[in-house]
């Protein structure tokens, strides 16, 4: 076995270190207090290429592997979940699809300027009364004339209303015991998109609720195969996966560098708290599980670069990381006491951006589901 990364692959950790540090570290916080989205942040990181990192270059991408993409997500959750998760429900989930199931005609249409993130792409499959059940959706999509008539709605999208936005790709009924997938690009008629939620975390990251009302999509928007559209998104979900497990990882390992230093800095009882066993301890148990969580996300990356199955390691890499991001971030927010709770802070902005990644991209019992039934179980 070889554990360590090519020369390509640490390029790639060593250039989005280098831009979360000195680019995202100074002003995340603003951006969190604000709710504002990162617009410059975005176009940078699309100067750098990190807007379609598994995309291949001749559709405007970075043409590199799953582990070059994990590995530059967690290093930009390690400072800023919501700048991670615009790149990766860009890349993993409302990219991808496009590049897995569309035909030629649609990558060269579309993929250019998602690839290379001058625009961003957004997923709807999550409905106000389909979560975990995503199977149970009731947006429906009828064919009249050539063109698709889409009613329904969706919610928790994310990138959906940015002024970079560009579309989104939904699932809809297409038929009685059917679902398909259709790209709807921002403009269409009937499409309507909400005002930014409000949300506990990833508060800098754009998150909508969209309407479709006699939404009028053309044809040639059919994505892949009618009545495909199931089997296209559990494909979808898969990988993304990794990359929100990435970011379990990554929001660890950032809270780990928070609590370590606070450790060798706070003075109590005449000397730095990280001396104290109590505090060795908590910091040790962190390191140990930050490491155990990445080797899951790489091995799952590592995978899927090969062609190999990866559907059972990237749930469980997903599941592991979204429960050591919570017992992480607890214990970093502890050991800093009651500064911890001020917003002041950046370990209060990381305690509040973990719980989604028990939530979002298939919650942990549907982790747990999924894994028992590739148990055979």
């Amino acid at each position: 076995m070889d554990f360590d990364l090519t020369s390509e692959q640490e390029l790639i950790r060593d250039t989005v270190r280098s831009f979360a540090r000195e680019r995202v570290a100074p002003v995340a916080e603003e951006l969190d207090r604000e709710a504002r989205f990162p617009v410059e942040l975005v176009r940078e990181m699309a100067g750098l290429g990190l807007m379609g990192i598994p995309i291949d270059e001749r559709y405007g991408g970075s043409g590199g592997d799953t582990v070059s993409y994990a590995i530059a997500i967690e290093e930009l959750t390690r400072i800023d979940s919501s700048v991670a998760i615009t790149v990766a429900a860009h890349t993993s989930l409302g990219t991808m699809p496009i590049y897995l199931f569309g035909s030629e005609e649609q990558k060269e249409r579309w993929l250019p300027d998602l690839a290379s993130g001058r625009r961003l792409a957004a997923f709807g499959l999550t409905e106000p009364d389909a979560g975990s059940d995503a199977g149970a959706a009731r947006t429906t999509a009828e064919l009249r004339d050539g063109t698709w008539v889409v009613n329904g709605s969706k919610m928790f999208i994310t990138n959906a209303g940015t002024e970079l936005t560009w579309g989104v790709t939904i699932t809809a009924r297409t038929g009685e015991d059917e679902i398909s997938n259709l790209v709807v690009e921002n403009g269409t008629p009937g499409y309507g998109i909400s005002e930014p939620l409000h949300k506990l975390g990833w508060k800098a990251s754009d998150t909508r609720e969209l309407t479709f009302a006699d939404c009028a999509v053309p044809d040639g928007n059919l994505l892949g195969p009618r009545g495909k559209g199931f089997h296209q998104f559990l494909e979808i979900l898969d990988g993304g996966r990794i990359s929100v497990a990435a970011m379990g990882v990554g929001l660890a390992q950032g809270a780990y560098d928070l609590a370590f230093a606070y450790a060798q800095e706070r003075q109590q009882f005449g000397r730095p708290i990280g001396t104290f066993q109590a505090v060795a301890f908590k910091l040790a148990d962190m390191a140990v599980e930050i490491e155990a969580g990445r080797q899951l996300v790489l091995k799952a990356a590592w995978l899927k670069d090969r062609g190999r199955p990866f559907a059972l390691e990237a749930a469980m890499a997903k599941l592991y990381t979204g429960e050591l991001s919570h017992r992480v971030v607890n214990q970093a927010l502890q050991i800093h006491g009651g500064y911890g709770f001020m917003d002041e802070f950046p370990i209060s902005r990381l305690y509040r951006d973990q719980k989604i990644l028990e939530i979002g991209e298939g919650t942990n019992e549907v982790q747990r589901m999924v894994i028992a039934k590739h148990l055979g179980l």
